[in-house]
């Protein structure tokens, strides 16, 4: 049934930014002040706005925003996954330190897709964001032309392996999966698997960490490396482990490239009557919030995650505000955190920390 006349008078108008200057008795210019720049006006006139507001229930137009001015006051965030707890602190320290600022954040879930990531790029570019922070890009060469044409900054959440050279934040997963086997290997663990789901280019670093840290000392098995093209999970972890002790019985540790994977091997051991760490070593990686809670504890590669999401979006704050950045890549540090799954509870825990 159409909308008649009479219905669309009765149909509530928007509230206009000159709405609920009038109500308090500045400008226009003052209220849109104290949205976007809170610095410039007195903490008591910008409470005040915000009482107005609330009670107004104004909805900033970030269309007319955006045709005002250089942008809309949103910032896009592209990450492959958003249901992975992986990603969760990673968000979190986005939000917390952009929570004191006017922007705003919007979501895209490229589930691991390159042209999936192309396209919510140029979505999130249509609409003149405040900036972009890309986690996790898979093929930089297809949107390297897009992120090079930007009109707005763009920080990345990367293996530091990979492009661009400025505007970038993460770690080097090749160099902390080699911390990990030989944390291993100096406890006596010498047949050491590798288990694996999706190969996003994270878990293709890792791998190569994995095998040079073998062949060095040369104990590397290819037969010891399985990895299934689907998400990872504890059930995946729990089937992996299967097969590998199916076709390498002998095997006594296992690095997981996650934590997922790594209680799944450790349930799988449980339900074998495997001791864990007298004849498994289990490494996994990420630190997730149960490694610590499990028993025994899980054995990992921390990786801090809430200061990769809190420094990329400072960094692209300070972007957004022509400050001039100290460093165009930021390495952060990872440790390798020893609990009950290896043996040698007393031992220093090795640090990648920069």
């Amino acid at each position: 049934m159409g909308v008649g006349p009479k219905q669309r008078r009765n149909r509530k108008e928007r509230v206009k930014l000159r709405d609920v200057a009038n109500k308090v008795g500045v400008s226009a210019i003052t209220v849109s002040r104290a949205l976007r720049n809170p610095n410039k006006v007195s903490p008591e006139l910008r409470q005040t706005i915000l009482e107005a507001i609330e009670q107004m229930g104004y909805i900033p137009d970030l269309a007319a925003r955006a045709l005002a001015s250089c942008n809309n006051g949103v910032v896009g965030v592209l990450l492959p996954a958003l249901n992975q707890q992986l990603f969760s602190s990673v968000m979190l320290g986005i939000e917390e330190r952009l929570r004191p600022t006017d922007l705003r954040i919007q979501y895209a879930n490229t589930r691991y897709e390159p042209e999936e990531e192309v396209n919510s790029i140029r979505a999130f570019l249509a609409q003149k964001p405040a900036g972009l922070i890309l986690i996790g890009v898979e093929r930089y060469e297809e949107i390297e032309l897009l992120a090079n044409r930007a009109p707005c900054p763009i920080v990345h959440i990367v293996d530091l392996s990979q492009q661009p050279n400025s505007l970038a934040v993460g770690i080097r997963h090749r160099v902390a999966a080699e911390s990990a086997v030989r944390f291993m290997l100096d406890r006596n663990y010498r047949r050491i698997a590798l288990l694996g789901g999706r190969m996003d280019v994270r878990a293709r670093q890792r791998q190569v960490g994995y095998e040079e840290v073998m062949r060095e000392v040369g104990l590397f098995d290819p037969s010891l490396i399985i990895n299934e093209p689907s998400a990872t999970s504890v059930g995946l972890g729990c089937s992996l482990f299967e097969r590998l002790f199916a076709q390498a019985p002998d095997i006594d540790g296992v690095l997981c490239h996650n934590d997922d994977l790594a209680l799944g091997v450790l349930f799988e051991c449980q339900r074998r009557g495997i001791r864990v760490p007298e004849e498994i070593g289990i490494c996994g990686f990420n630190d997730l919030d149960f490694a610590s809670s499990i028993h025994p504890g899980l054995t990992t590669v921390h990786v801090p995650r809430y200061e990769i999401g809190h420094r990329a979006a400072d960094m692209l704050v300070n972007a957004m505000q022509d400050d001039e950045v100290a460093e165009g890549k930021i390495e952060l540090g990872f440790t390798v955190m020893e609990r009950g799954t290896t043996r040698g509870l007393a031992a220093t825990s090795l640090s990648g920390e920069k």
